[in-house]
């Protein structure tokens, strides 16, 4: 059932005297508060209102976490979500719901473990990395050798022959840690290496492995690969740093099946004048097969569903469509993206933004934001709409991964939902991205946000960056 929060309305009433106060304190620029934005100010307050004056959005979150749970492509789990996800546009009366056709990788986990046997036995946590290869028979058993970076290997390279590689590379940031799991298992083996471990590609937090996908280079041999908690990492440093012989078995079933298919799932509010224009919102279905794909990207998918339902209750219709997909085959293979991309082709120059939320829908800041300058004045423009849930920054680099190649091919202006991301990536890809991590209020304000900012762009006179 559907809760209401009791306090919200009320606050949302101070946030909104707060701004007038301190708008009248500070007289701004023309540049700061242009007139066309007056016509913006009670569409965005009854769509704010509307957002955070209920649990909406995280109870149908907790529906799809908790009846059908994580969603690797090629599962019939993801098949169910999409079904539900049609049903339920349906149900919030969005038009043109379908289905769009992509065929997908099916990646197959199988039984893994992995565990030290000398000095001592110690079993390990551990998580397969996607799209890794498997081992044969009870598997491998070698000799660990430690490294910390890439050059380090290198300069190692005749001790790894052999040997289990582990990258023990402590988490510093996403895009500076996650080229070992990536390129680590490739590096290793061009030096004779039978597999490899890393360290979990994020914060320490009770012995949480965190898996992701691998990308083999085409020229050596593709050796299995998994990821291990930082605390077992840490052990293995211990023991090499006494000198300690250290053997590992690493045993891995994984395995690919032929592609299946899949899709993608569409939903449109129709715009009234110029409904060939369109506003793309937009999250990720599939999720790694561990937890409940709640953070990672459940959360995405629902808050820009939900401006869409939102708009739609308030009978809110912009200009132009404001479409709502949630892609498919994000985590490991980004086919739901690039067959969009090649569907929607020749329509792509009318696409006027796309909007990612592939982050997390903790406390929203703000967007990011791809495009020409002229654009990024408006969407600012726009942002201090969202002044009282504090969600009002716009930074640079707007995108994702599933909008990324539409915003190549044709230029289209591309947005991201900016949240407080502290505690994304102590859960990112592991057992722990349940919807318990996540606070109903502050994934009402994401849904908020998105919502306020998807129909001005969609409403505007002018095309977003004219």
């Amino acid at each position: 059932m559907r809760r209401r929060f009791g306090f919200m309305l009320p606050l949302v009433v101070f946030a909104a005297v707060t701004t007038t106060i301190l708008g009248a304190q500070q007289t701004p620029s023309p540049s700061q508060k242009p007139a066309w934005l007056d016509a913006y100010r009670d569409p965005a307050s009854r769509l704010i209102g509307e957002a955070v004056s209920s649990t909406f959005a995280w109870d149908r979150l907790a529906v799809l976490t908790d009846s059908i749970g994580n969603r690797l492509s090629g599962t019939p789990a993801l098949d169910r979500a999409i079904a539900w996800a049609v049903t339920e546009m349906n149900k919030d009366g969005l038009e043109n719901v379908h289905t769009e056709k992509v065929m997908v990788p099916k990646w197959v986990r199988g039984n893994e473990s992995a565990e030290i046997v000398e000095p001592a036995r110690h079993a390990m946590v551990m998580l397969g990395l996607g799209d890794s290869v498997g081992t044969t028979g009870d598997g491998i058993q070698a000799e660990v050798l430690v490294v910390h970076t890439f050059e380090e290997l290198d300069a190692k390279a005749a001790a790894a022959k052999g040997r289990i590689v582990l990258f023990n590379v402590p988490y510093t940031n996403y895009g500076e840690t996650v080229r070992f799991r990536s390129g680590g298992p490739s590096r290793a083996a061009r030096h004779g290496a039978v597999g490899m471990l890393i360290r979990a590609v994020g914060h320490s937090g009770l012995r949480t492995p965190h898996t992701g996908a691998l990308q083999y280079a085409g020229d050596v041999k593709k050796i299995p690969a998994a990821a291990i908690s930082s605390e077992d990492a840490d052990r293995l440093q211990r023991m090499a740093d006494r000198g300690s012989k250290v053997i590992v078995r690493l045993k891995m079933d994984a395995h690919f099946d032929a592609d299946a298919e899949s899709a993608n799932v569409v939903g449109e509010i129709r715009g009234r004048e110029r409904p060939d224009e369109v506003v793309v919102v937009s999250g990720h279905l599939d999720s790694w097969d561990v937890g409940a794909g709640a953070t990672d990207d459940g959360g995405g998918c629902v808050v820009t569903w939900e401006a869409l339902r939102i708009m739609k209750k308030l009978n809110l219709r912009p200009r132009r469509t404001v479409r709502v997909v949630l892609w498919t085959n994000e985590e490991n293979g980004g086919r739901g993206g690039l067959a969009y991309r090649d569907q929607h082709r020749a329509e792509l120059a009318r696409h006027v933004m796309m909007l990612e939320s592939d982050g997390g829908v903790f406390r929203p800041l703000g967007f990011g934001f791809t495009g020409n300058e002229t654009g990024r004045e408006t969407v600012k423009a726009i942002a201090t709409l969202l002044t009282g849930i504090a969600a009002d920054q716009i930074s640079p680099g707007g995108g994702g991964a599933d909008i990324g190649p539409s915003m190549a091919e044709a230029r289209v202006p591309g947005m991201s939902l900016e949240v407080d991301g502290a505690k994304y990536f102590l859960i990112h890809h592991t057992p722990a991205d349940t919807i318990d991590k996540i606070d109903p209020a502050e994934m009402a304000k994401c849904a908020a946000a998105v919502a306020v900012m998807a129909y001005v762009v969609a409403d505007l006179p002018q095309r977003l960056g004219e």
